[in-house]
């Protein structure tokens, strides 16, 4: 069963993974979007630059975010990992003596 539960674990590790990157590419487009909207009503190259300089920011703070979250994903799936409830790693081989057959 223990194979299960791992495969359960990555399993959730990998779709909170693709929520973190989808988290972030909404934000990034959110930036973008932004940058978009206060580039068109300033007047001034210097507001039109610091528009840019905070969508490159906004951006890179998404991708923080991701990441942040990936390790912490890979940290908890690393904490699940194959133990028994007595804490000691299971061996994930046949545990008991073969006596014979049996009659």
């Amino acid at each position: 069963m223990q194979s299960g539960k791992n495969a359960a674990a990555s399993a959730k590790e990998a779709a909170s993974n693709m929520a973190a990157s989808a988290k972030a590419g909404m934000e990034k487009a959110k930036a973008t979007v932004q940058e978009k909207g206060e580039k068109m009503t300033a007047h001034d190259p210097m507001q039109k630059e610091m528009a840019r300089e905070k969508k490159e920011e906004r951006k890179h703070e998404a991708e923080y975010e991701k990441q942040a979250a990936k390790e912490h994903n890979a940290a908890k799936t690393a904490t699940t990992g194959t133990t028994t409830g007595t804490g000691y790693p299971t061996t994930g081989g046949v545990t008991g003596h073969h006596t014979g057959t049996y009659r």
